[in-house]
């Protein structure tokens, strides 16, 4: 494998807005109230509401305050809370792209063991489970349709096209018959149904799922899909018809903008809800058309718009998701765990003002694709012009862009479930195919790799399609700024 070479590149801001100090309340919690870091909930452990506790924040700076029950959990709330009336960062308007949780329960180590979930300061610290945002919450509608309470929009409940109570090979169907359909359809007395993008399809992604890739068996009952079965219809791969068990694709609306420069030709990104990636898929396969599962979404459009601001301090804040990122990222590249330790590096070190950074959610972090640009396209990465991106080299020889760790653990079906990571590629996500280097999956495909280990191992990639190993990824730190 081409060794990777890291080229610095700054894409320059237009605007910006000072802003001072921070709010520790900001950060989520390992459960609880959505907005106290995890030390607010252990100085209160073992004490009763009304009692007082303090803690030391990773800066060295000591919080005092009252314990105060809120979810069901004693939070230390702060006697003084640090306030500054002209940090713009933090006094955003109400979130208009709210982000679902990831559903995430379990901490992993680097070699995939499930483990007690870390304190800070302690290996691992800082991962997917250890944060509560906002947890998702449906209704069965009881005709067909599920409203999902977070976001605001209506899902089809089923992707049985047909209409014959199973779900199989023959409901799926191809990009344009897709659009096509939703003209047409009918449900729960709405006729207003549309193909939904993939930032509306990926806020149904639910990563208490395991990955069944490599599953031989044919008993799928102890496998969990990555959607939610207790509202929505689900079925794996339908075999009987020569399918894989992980061949769940379903359609969104956005296509690939560098799918005319692609080897694989036009691709539209979709999300496998069997086996918890998210990429882009070519229209033609086998000398057809590729086809797809297909559930529609009604309600307001626009979500998954951003609306980024420049504080001018080396942040950004996204005033749509609620959310603050550091403007760099990471400029060198990390493994799972280094990822982690690194995050906690930078809140020791006060970063930007602040010390309740962390690595992103794999839903957090999809939200700042900007699926207009690519390499090929925009000579960028798929991301705001605001941010300043880290070019390198990938396996190809090409001037690219990096992909990003999250902190959300990739569980699969084995005894050993942890053993990856999932990541976002925010440059052109490789496969090696027809004996060459090709961007098989697009800018902004979510996949997942090894923790640890030695990409050098895998010369031509893994999987059918040659996938390109990431085991070292780039990092970009967020706090949540939207309480």
């Amino acid at each position: 494998m081409l060794k990777k070479v890291i080229i610095t590149t700054l894409l320059f801001s237009l605007c910006g807005i000072n802003v001072m100090g921070q709010n520790f309340e900001s950060q989520p919690p390992m459960g609880g109230h959505p907005g106290a870091p995890p030390e607010a909930l252990q100085a209160c452990e073992g004490k009763n509401a009304g009692d007082t506790a303090q803690f030391v924040t990773p800066s060295g700076e000591t919080v005092a305050g009252t314990c105060e029950l809120h979810g069901g959990r004693l939070i230390l709330h702060p006697d003084h809370p640090r306030e500054d009336p002209e940090d713009a960062g933090d006094q955003i308007q109400a979130a208009e792209f709210t982000i679902v949780d990831t559903g995430q329960v379990m901490c992993y180590d680097h070699n995939g063991e499930e483990i007690t979930c870390p304190h800070p300061g302690e290996a691992f610290h800082g991962q997917d489970a250890q944060y509560e945002g906002h947890q998702p919450d449906y209704t069965d509608n009881g005709n067909g349709t599920v409203t999902d309470n977070i976001t605001g929009l209506m899902w089809q409940q089923s992707p049985d096209t047909n209409g014959d109570g199973d779900i199989d090979a023959a409901d799926k169907l191809s990009y344009d018959e897709a659009v096509a359909r939703a003209d047409t359809l009918i449900l729960g007395g709405h006729s207003d149904w549309r193909l939904p993008t993939i930032k509306e399809l990926y806020s149904l992604i639910d990563f208490s799922g395991s990955d069944p890739s490599s599953f031989e068996g044919t008993d799928t009952s102890n496998l969990i899909p990555f959607i939610d079965p207790a509202y929505f219809d689900f079925s794996y791969g339908d075999t009987s018809a020569g399918e894989r068990l992980i061949d769940v694709q379903y359609a969104s609306s956005t296509l690939y903008v560098a799918s005319t420069e692609n080897h694989a030709g036009p691709m539209l990104f979709g999300v496998n809800f069997a086996d918890g990636r998210t990429k882009g898929y070519g229209l033609a396969s086998m000398g057809g058309e590729k086809t797809f599962y297909v559930i529609y979404v009604r309600g307001e459009t626009g979500y998954g718009q951003n609306d980024f601001v420049d504080n001018g301090n080396g942040t950004i804040s996204d005033r749509a998701s609620g959310l603050m990122w550091s403007q760099d990222d990471s400029g060198v590249e990390l493994n799972w765990e280094e990822a982690l330790v690194w995050a906690e590096k930078k809140n020791r070190e006060h970063y930007l003002g602040y010390s309740d950074w962390r690595l992103p959610d794999a839903k957090e972090l999809h939200s700042i694709v900007d699926y207009t640009r690519s390499p090929d396209t925009t000579g960028s990465a798929a991301i705001d012009e605001l941010f300043y991106t880290t070019a390198m080299v990938n396996e190809a020889g090409q001037t690219d862009y990096p992909c990003y760790w999250s902190s959300t653990t990739h569980a699969n079906w084995t005894a050993v479930p942890g053993t990856n990571a999932v990541y976002v590629a925010f440059g052109r996500a490789l496969g090696f195919i027809n004996g060459m280097w090709a961007d098989v999956h697009g800018a902004g495909a979510q996949r997942s790799d090894p923790k640890t280990g030695d990409p050098e191992e895998f010369p031509t990639g893994f999987g059918p399609q040659g996938d390109a190993i990431r085991i070292y990824n780039f990092c970009r730190l967020v706090r949540a700024t939207d309480l």
